[in-house]
C-alpha cells in the first residue's frame, strides 16, 4: 500500500506516542546519518546556516531522509565534502498509526470501522514546533550562497513552511 500524502500526518492534536514497548512491529527510521561531512569544520566555521520551521507539525522520517540526501548531496558536489559540516537536528520519535480500511468498491458495505481505533504503525515522525532547528550546516564565509541554496532545496522536502537564518561565527 503506498504512502498516504503528507497532509494526512503533518498536523498533529494530541500528545506524542513513543511507548515503543506496546506497539509490536514499528518499523525504523529510513534517516541513516545525522551528521556528515568535515567534524572539524566546526570549530573552524565562519557561518552556520539553520533551517528553522515557522508552524507546529511532524516531519515524517522519509521526508528528513530526502531533505538530508539532497543537502548533503548538493553542498558535496558544489563546496566538497572537507568544507562543510551538516547534522540534522531533530529526531523521529513519534509513532505514526493508521487504521487501515478497505478502499474498493462497495467496502462501505462491509466495514464500518471502529471510532478512534488504535491502528497499525505505518512509520516515524519528529514532532517540531515554531523555531526548532531542523538542519544546520557550518561553512567558510565565501560558500555562504551555496549554504543558503543547499538548505532552501532540503526545505523543499519538508512538509512544514521554513525559514533560513545564516549566523556569522568569527
Amino acid at each position: 500500500m503506498p504512502l498516504r500524502p503528507a497532509r494526512c500526518y503533518t498536523h498533529f492534536s494530541g500528545p506524542p506516542y513513543t511507548r515503543r514497548e506496546y506497539i509490536h512491529g514499528v518499523p525504523p527510521p529510513k534517516i541513516t546519518k545525522f551528521e556528515m561531512g568535515n567534524h572539524a569544520m566546526m570549530e573552524n566555521a565562519e557561518i552556520k546556516g539553520e533551517l528553522v520551521v515557522i508552524e507546529a507539525g511532524q516531519i515524517r522520517h522519509n521526508a528528513l531522509e530526502a531533505a538530508r540526501v539532497a543537502v548533503n548531496k548538493y553542498l558535496s558536489e558544489t563546496v566538497g565534502d572537507a568544507n562543510f559540516y551538516f547534522r540534522v537536528r531533530v529526531y523521529p520519535h513519534h509513532v505514526l498509526r493508521e487504521n487501515k480500511m478497505m478502499a474498493f468498491a462497495g467496502a462501505d458495505r462491509l466495514q464500518e470501522g471502529m471510532r478512534q481505533a488504535f491502528g497499525k504503525p505505518v512509520g516515524t515522525a519528529a514532532r517540531v514546533y515554531p523555531g526548532h532547528v531542523v538542519l544546520e550546516v557550518w561553512a567558510r564565509k565565501s560558500d555562504a550562497d551555496h549554504v543558503k541554496e543547499a538548505l532552501r532545496r532540503g526545505a523543499s522536502k519538508l512538509p512544514l513552511p521554513t525559514r533560513i537564518v545564516i549566523k556569522s561565527l568569527k
